[in-house]
């Protein structure tokens, strides 16, 4: 109990300047110590439990939160920080740190940590946390994840990339690491374009957006190749045509396909470009690239099949006030996706069912439609019975065949 009477004396000094401040009166602090003095006893026992810290940091919390509102209503005069203005939040970090000696190996309470830290602007803290949470758990992707973020957050793009660089030799089977790689890249290029403009320089035939930070602030992360971009004369010129053409990109996609050959991986960086604001010329170069390397990767997979022959489709679903109703260029791209399908199941591959399990896939997702022509439901049906009455059909066509058959004759 001597532990718990130690924490006591530790809290004497806020309480007391709460009091002072009127933020809390003698009966509320007599309830905090009350509280207070609960936690700690349960953490003193000889085996505690996680369960137990994580209900004390969230009492300091909401102890914090009702004080800052309380300040608010209040409207105190400013005066120099006491130790009431940043007591609650330290006990916090406290909680956390004690956790951590009796929990070091949960990778989720050393996020935790590092989210209470980012919420309280603790920048030097986070980066503190993060460096000895990568040391127990290298192969945690997610960690490195955070950091690198945090990095990128403060105007490090340098140190966030050498975290994703270090992160992916351990974990070159993550997914999510190459994907935040490829995120970070692609603001690099963003940020490029931004410092370029404050520094007066002009890629020709590209107009360049507006800069959104001073040039001191970006001159002050400037990496090997950003001071090969900025150089004058025809190589500088060069290095900055690259970089607006994704070159850098393009090497992350390729070493992505080159560590982990995985249709999961390039649906993940196709949903990626599509979705980051960047210049459509830029994300169309990407795409291409993308879909080249995945022709090359991984020859002959169904799903790489399903990936390029919707290429076309995902496009336009994915515009705003897209009506397919009303699309000439859709149909055109339905009527060219089913046909890359029927001639990759007619090619009679060594992974012919897998490939028919796709196309079924494929038809019986569009024909459920409700919004699809008629017209459109009875080609697609059409295309899948042809292929089903060949001669050693897989037997996937000929069960779509027969469950989508009667409905199509209906509607015909």
């Amino acid at each position: 109990m001597e532990r718990v009477q130690f924490q006591q004396e530790q809290m004497l000094a806020e309480l007391k300047d709460l009091v002072q401040k009127s933020l809390f009166n003698q009966s509320e602090v007599k309830q905090i110590v009350k509280k207070r003095t609960q936690f700690e006893t349960a953490l003193v026992r000889r085996i505690p439990k996680k369960g137990d810290f994580l209900r004390y940091a969230a009492y300091e919390m909401n102890l914090e939160q009702l004080r800052r509102k309380r300040v608010e209503r209040l409207k105190l005069e400013k005066t120099a920080p006491s130790i009431s203005d940043y007591a609650l939040v330290r006990r916090q970090f406290q909680i956390f740190e004690r956790a951590l000696k009796k929990f070091k190996s949960d990778v989720g309470l050393w996020i935790q940590y590092i989210q209470v830290a980012k919420r309280e602007g603790a920048r030097s803290l986070v980066g503190r946390i993060t460096a000895r949470a990568l040391q127990l758990h290298p192969r945690t992707p997610a960690l490195y994840i955070i950091a690198a973020s945090h990095e990128l957050n403060h105007m490090s793009p340098s140190a966030a990339r050498a975290l994703l660089q270090r992160g992916l030799r351990l974990n070159a089977d993550s997914v999510d690491m190459w994907r935040e790689y490829v995120r970070m890249e692609l603001g690099f290029v963003e940020g490029m374009k931004r410092r370029w403009t404050v520094l007066g320089i002009h890629e020709e035939g590209h107009p360049i957006v507006e800069a959104e930070t001073t040039a001191a602030e970006d001159m002050a992360t400037l990496t090997p190749e950003e001071i090969a971009a900025e150089k004058g004369g025809d190589e500088g010129e060069r290095a900055r045509q690259a970089i607006m053409d994704g070159a850098i990109v393009k090497s992350v996609i390729l070493s992505a396909a080159k560590a982990l050959p995985s249709i999961n991986l390039f649906t993940a960086l196709e949903v990626l470009i599509r979705s980051y604001p960047s210049q459509e010329r830029l994300r169309t170069a990407l795409l291409d690239h993308l879909y080249s390397v995945l022709k090359d990767t991984l020859q002959g997979d169904p799903h790489v099949v399903k990936m390029l022959a919707t290429r076309k489709l995902r496009e336009l679903t994915s515009q705003e006030n897209f009506v397919m109703a009303e699309s000439e260029e859709f149909v055109d791209a339905l009527q060219a996706a089913n046909e890359s399908f029927s001639l990759a199941v007619d090619a009679g591959s060594t992974n012919a069912s897998g490939m028919a399990d796709v196309y079924v896939e494929f038809v019986e997702a569009w024909c459920k439609l409700p919004t699809l022509d008629p017209n459109l439901r009875a080609y697609l049906v059409a295309s899948l019975r042809k292929l089903a009455r060949q001669p050693n059909a897989p037997p996937s066509l000929q069960a779509a065949h027969v469950q989508l058959a009667l409905p199509s004759k209906k509607d015909l």
